[in-house]
C-alpha cells in the first residue's frame, strides 16, 4: 500500500455553478489537503484535519499553488500531432491536404510509438489527465495508443476511425475490416488498466452504407463503449453528406438512423444544427463538443453553448488538435470566451473550469470516477500556478478573488501555468519533462 499527502489550495466542483456568485456549486480551502492511497483519494479536506489522520505519510506541499481534478479533453486526434499549425486551408481541404497524408504515416508500427509517447507527453505537459482520442484507420495506432496509456495508468479512450471511402489509398478499411479490427480492439483494450474503447466511425461523408450499419452492430454488440464522430462542422460537409445520404432528413439523422446516438455519443463541433436535430440531441442525450480553437482556425463558425445548454443538452469542451492551435485545455477556454462573447454570452472563469474538469467528466459518464477531488475519485490532480509567467505574476498583484485568479489562467495561462501534474497520485510533468531534457 502507498500512501501520499498533497498541500496546497483545494478547488472542487460539486456542480455546474449558475453564476459567478453560486459559491454552493464548489469547495475552495486556503489550506487544504489530499491524502491518497494506492492511486484513489481516500481523503479530501483541510489539511489540519487530513494530516490529524493521516499518521506518519509523506507531504508534498504545493502551496501557494492551487490543486484541481485534472483537465479532460473529449476531442482530440492522436495522428494529427505533426500536423497542428498546418496553413491555410477549411475542413475539407485541411483533411485531404494536410491530415489523410499525415495518417498514412500510421501503417507503420514504429511511428505510432514514437508518437504515441510524444503524444502523452504533451497531453500531462499541458495538465491533461484523462483524453478522448480519434486514432487512425490502422489497427496498430490504436494498439499504441492504449499501450501508452497502459504504461503510464491514465484514464483515456479512443479508438481506430472507420472509414471506407472519400480517403486516399492506404487510408480505408472495408466494413468487415473496421468491424473484425473494432471488435479485437474491444477485446484487447476495453476495461484493461483505466482504458475505455470508443467506437469510431470518423464521419458521414467517409462512411458507407454498409460501414454505418457495421457500426450500429458494434454499438449494439458493446453498449458500454462510448460512440464519437463529427457532426455539422462546415457548410460544404453538410452539403456533402446530404449528397451521399439524401434519405436522411439531416446529417444528424445519418447517425440516429443507425442507432448511433445516446448518452455514451460524441459529436465533435455541431455548429450548424437543424431545429430537428437539436430535438434530437435532447431527446437522446448525446453531447454536441465543443472546439473553439479548431473552429476559428478553420473558419468554421461559432458555436451555440447557451442555447444547446437552455434546451437540456450537455456539451463537452475539447481541443481538437491537430486542427485545434493548442493542447492546453486553458487556452481552449480562452478561445471559448470569446467565441460566447461574440454571441453576448459571458463563460464566467468558475463555470469554465467546472467545464474543464467535472463537467467533461459527466458528459463521458464518469464523474464517479474523475473530475473531482472527492474521496473515491482517481487521483489525477493538476497543480496550477498563476504567477508563472513575468506578464501573470504582474496581473497577480491586483487579482484579490478566486475567480480573478482562475479568470488569469483562463486568459493567459499555458503549459508553463502546470506546475505539476498527478496521474493516480504518481508525479508525472516532472519525470516527462526530465525525459524530454534528457533527450535534448
Amino acid at each position: 500500500m502507498t500512501r501520499k499527502m498533497l498541500r496546497g489550495r483545494l478547488l472542487t466542483f460539486h456542480r455546474e455553478p449558475r453564476t459567478g456568485a453560486d459559491t454552493g456549486a464548489y469547495t475552495y480551502l486556503e489550506d487544504g489537503a489530499l491524502l491518497i492511497r494506492n492511486g484513489i483519494i481516500e481523503q479530501s479536506g483541510p489539511f489540519t484535519e487530513v494530516a490529524a489522520q493521516a499518521g506518519d505519510v509523506p507531504v508534498t506541499d504545493h502551496r501557494p499553488h492551487l490543486l484541481m481534478a485534472g483537465f479532460i479533453d473529449t476531442h482530440i486526434h492522436f495522428p494529427q500531432v505533426q500536423v497542428i499549425a498546418s496553413w491555410g486551408a477549411q475542413l475539407l481541404d485541411w483533411l485531404n491536404d494536410y491530415t489523410f497524408p499525415e495518417e498514412t504515416r500510421f501503417a507503420s508500427e514504429a511511428h505510432c510509438a514514437r508518437m504515441a509517447q510524444a503524444f502523452y507527453d504533451q497531453l500531462i505537459t499541458h495538465g491533461t489527465t484523462t483524453a478522448v482520442a480519434y486514432c487512425s484507420v490502422h489497427r496498430s495506432s490504436a494498439d499504441a495508443f492504449f499501450a501508452e496509456a497502459v504504461r503510464r495508468n491514465m484514464r483515456m479512450l479512443g479508438g481506430k476511425v472507420l472509414m471506407d471511402r472519400n480517403a486516399p489509398d492506404g487510408l480505408r478499411d472495408t466494413p468487415q475490416s473496421g468491424y473484425d479490427d473494432t471488435k479485437a480492439l474491444i477485446s484487447d483494450w476495453h476495461g484493461k488498466g483505466r482504458g475505455g474503447y470508443v467506437i469510431t466511425p470518423r464521419f458521414a461523408i467517409t462512411s458507407t452504407p454498409e460501414q454505418m450499419e457495421m457500426a450500429r452492430a458494434l454499438a449494439a454488440e458493446h453498449p458500454d463503449c462510448h460512440i464519437q464522430t463529427h457532426l455539422s462542422e462546415n457548410r460544404d460537409e453538410i452539403a456533402y453528406t446530404a449528397q451521399l445520404y439524401p434519405q436522411a432528413r439531416d446529417y444528424l439523422d445519418v447517425y440516429q438512423s443507425y442507432g448511433l446516438l445516446g448518452p455514451k455519443t460524441l459529436l465533435g463541433h455541431a455548429i450548424h444544427l437543424e431545429p430537428r436535430e437539436i430535438d434530437a440531441l435532447a431527446q437522446t442525450g448525446a453531447h454536441p463538443v465543443f472546439c473553439p480553437t479548431s473552429n476559428l482556425f478553420l473558419g468554421s463558425g461559432l458555436f451555440d453553448q447557451a442555447g444547446l445548454s437552455a434546451r437540456g443538452i450537455s456539451n463537452g469542451i475539447a481541443t481538437d488538435v491537430g486542427a485545434g492551435t493548442s493542447y492546453s485545455m486553458l487556452q481552449t477556454l480562452n478561445e471559448g470566451y470569446k467565441v460566447l462573447q461574440l454571441q453576448g454570452v459571458a463563460l464566467h472563469p468558475l463555470q469554465a473550469f467546472h467545464w474543464a474538469t467535472r463537467g467533461n467528466a459527466c458528459v463521458l459518464g464518469l464523474e464517479d470516477k474523475i473530475g473531482t477531488l472527492d474521496p473515491g475519485s482517481e487521483a489525477d490532480v493538476v497543480v496550477l500556478n498563476a504567477r508563472s509567467t513575468p506578464a501573470m505574476a504582474l496581473r497577480m498583484e491586483r487579482a484579490s478573488s478566486l475567480a480573478e485568479e482562475l479568470f488569469v489562467l483562463q486568459m493567459m495561462g499555458d503549459d508553463r501555468a502546470i506546475e505539476e501534474v498527478y496521474v493516480s497520485g504518481a508525479a508525472s510533468k516532472s519525470k516527462t519533462e526530465s525525459r524530454a531534457i534528457h533527450c535534448v
